[in-house]
């Protein structure tokens, strides 16, 4: 179980980061959204275990969040 959520995190962290590679024509406001989902998306990760629920949850807290420090 644990070697799962290892990969699992490792994954989604590797996602983000290169997902973060691609913000280079964003406005801040999208760059915002963007860095709020990939956090989130970890930390849901890490708060649940892996599970995907978790991990799809917090990309979308996440993502609302910093879209709104963003305004």
């Amino acid at each position: 179980m644990k070697t799962t959520q290892g990969f699992t995190l490792g994954t989604v962290t590797a996602v983000v980061l290169l997902g973060l590679s691609g913000c280079s024509g964003m406005s801040t406001q999208d760059k915002n959204t963007a860095i709020g989902a990939g956090v989130g998306a970890v930390g849901g990760a890490v708060l649940t275990g892996g599970s995907t629920i978790g991990t799809v949850g917090g990309a979308a807290v996440g993502g609302v969040i910093g879209h709104e420090i963003g305004k």
